[in-house]
């Protein structure tokens, strides 16, 4: 039988060195002066430095892959050479709770959001500010000219006097419009607190997304309405489209199941219109504000059938979209 030996390797393989501590630190230096920009960037002018400049010193810089800059920027050698550097970091806006509000059955949690009516030939067109409530799908829905402070805080404060019920939370997503000073101010104001969507959570606004296509682009649709026209769109807002939507059409509400796996279902069997809703609410009538009655608001549910008020809404927006023709 033959014996088993442990074979010696004749030679071990050694790796050169391309890049030398001096590369390093050159990379460091040019790196510092440009306020450490994206490895991407700082490639191409290590490249210029090299071909267009003729500075040798960049000779094996300017071969240098965006995957090993970033190993580089990790060593020893980078950091001591480089007086600051700090990692990018996100932009922090310590305006508005970034959560997820749970109403809990009561009514005055507002999703809030913003819909553009289009642009055309580099005319803005008119913006509607459109609050849903969580609980009963309470719907107001006004226009403005612009999305900044200027033309907005108005039509913000005026929107959220026309809910019956007192306000106790205001939820947008991120956008600049909502998440500032002024509508922090405004809502600090009114005792109303602030809440904004989370981070890869697309549903915390799911709710008002599909209330702008069932009732916004459903009235409005996509074609551009110039910016001059938001005062006339109020006035239908406030005289057709928020009576009708609030007291005379029907919306779905989900009724929650768990299967066998934990998981809820939602399923739509129930539809009430959102006045009817909230007099389905357990002790509605503590949460309705002062200047509102009892009274007031079933003479506003039953004076007029639903059909009367449909057929009125329809000739009103007629009407509405033949003034922008003229």
């Amino acid at each position: 039988m033959g014996i088993v030996r442990r074979k010696e390797r004749d030679c071990t393989t050694e790796y050169t060195t391309f890049y030398t501590k001096s590369d390093i630190e050159l990379l460091a230096e040019v790196s510092e002066a440009y306020f450490h920009p994206n490895g991407k960037a700082l490639k191409e002018v290590l490249r210029d430095m090299y071909h267009i400049y003729g500075d040798e010193r960049f000779d094996r810089l300017s071969r240098l892959s965006v995957s090993r800059l970033y190993d580089f920027r990790k060593t020893t050698t980078y950091q001591n050479a480089v007086l600051t550097y700090t990692k990018t970091r996100p932009v922090a806006v310590n305006i508005g709770e970034r959560k997820k509000p749970y109403p809990e059955g009561k009514p005055g949690y507002l999703r809030v959001d913003s819909v553009h009516q289009e642009d055309l030939d580099k005319e803005k067109g008119v913006y509607h500010i459109h609050l849903v409530d969580e609980v009963t799908q309470w719907d107001v829905q006004l226009a403005c000219e612009g999305i900044s402070e200027q033309f907005l805080l108005p039509i913000l404060e005026e929107a959220l006097s026309l809910f019956p019920f007192e306000i106790v939370n205001f939820h947008s997503d991120n956008g600049s419009e909502y998440i500032n000073k002024t509508v922090a101010k405004l809502l600090e104001k009114l005792r109303i607190s602030q809440t904004k969507s989370r981070s890869r959570r697309t549903n915390d606004q799911a709710l008002v997304e599909c209330k702008n296509a069932s009732t916004v682009r459903t009235v409005y649709g996509k074609i551009h309405i110039p910016k001059q026209h938001a005062d006339r769109i109020n006035e239908f807002n406030r005289d057709h489209l928020n009576p009708f939507n609030n007291f005379h059409r029907k919306c779905a509400f989900p009724t929650e199941t768990v299967d066998t796996r934990g998981k809820i279902k939602k399923v739509y069997k129930d539809y009430h219109t959102p006045v009817e809703k909230l007099l389905l609410i357990l002790g509605w009538k503590q949460f309705l504000k002062q200047d509102v009655t009892v009274a007031s608001l079933r003479h506003k549910q039953t004076a007029k059938s639903h059909f009367d008020v449909a057929k009125e809404m329809q000739k009103a927006r007629m009407a509405l979209f033949n003034s922008f023709k003229k």
